[in-house]
């Protein structure tokens, strides 16, 4: 899959998409990630992207030219089949499902806007569509795409091991459950002893509680999109007083400080 992204900082995504699952993505030649510099279809001799608020207010707006120009040539004959996002807050929430409709795309264009937004001329011109990745306002769209090109990149084939991403949080509409490994006991606190049990049946069930429980605390409206069986909503019911608390033993230490055992 292919992500370009429109920027007047490109500089900002060095560092990210040079690190972990991304790099190696992109050494595989699983996903290409190119970016591109609105100043450089600015015409004047300032390379100037933005300007006053027709109307007035504070600050500046991006303007319209330079933006579309960008996009147009570099998507040439892609421009009809490509998905245009626009990064800003007052777009729709981009969620999970979100991420697996951009991914059946073969090439995914973002552009990051910044000051006071973008001239809404570009979003009518280019059928963009307007993405939000939470309930706040950032400096600039680049964080944002950042996050949707970590996110959709995610899921193309290849990329995460297919069970990784089976069963983690919003993958079923649910958060996931809470995870342990070594060591058995730290400063005191034990893993849950059904995750040692080796009964796996019992262990797919007690995770799927959890998930549960975990998703009525944090995020209730989500159980009401969610699938829910019978047995979910007998496992509700089971649901621990305080779900944040920890969920094994406490266990009083007897082993110095440092072992293996505790800490």
């Amino acid at each position: 899959m292919r992500f370009d992204v429109f920027t007047i900082f490109p500089s900002m995504f060095t560092g990210f998409l040079n690190e972990s699952i991304l790099k190696r993505a992109q050494q595989a030649g699983l996903i290409q990630i190119a970016l591109h510099d609105i100043r450089a279809w600015a015409t004047d001799k300032h390379r100037t992207v933005d300007d006053t608020p027709y109307g007035g207010g504070p600050g500046m707006v991006m303007m319209a030219p330079p933006i579309v120009h960008a996009v147009e040539s570099v998507l040439g004959d892609a421009l009809a089949t490509t998905p245009i996002v626009i990064l800003s807050p007052s777009g729709e929430l981009f969620t999970q499902q979100v991420a697996r409709e951009l991914v059946q795309y073969p090439r995914l264009a973002l552009i990051c806007g910044r000051y006071e937004g973008i001239d809404d001329r570009v979003r009518i011109i280019l059928q963009a569509r307007e993405l939000s990745i939470g309930d706040y306002v950032l400096t600039g769209g680049e964080l944002a795409a950042a996050v949707v090109i970590d996110v959709v990149s995610r899921l193309v084939p290849g990329v995460i091991d297919p069970e990784s991403l089976a069963e983690e949080s919003h993958s079923s509409g649910l958060l996931e459950y809470p995870q342990y490994t070594r060591p058995p006991i730290f400063r005191g606190l034990a893993v849950p002893e059904i995750l040692l049990s080796g009964h796996h049946a019992k262990i797919a069930e007690w995770r799927r509680m959890m998930a549960l429980c975990r998703t009525k605390a944090r995020r209730p409206e989500l159980l009401e999109r969610a699938s829910l069986t019978p047995r979910d909503h007998q496992l509700l019911q089971q649901c621990p007083p305080d779900p944040f608390a920890h969920l094994g033993s406490i266990v009083k230490e007897t082993t110095e400080r440092g072992s293996s055992a505790t800490d």
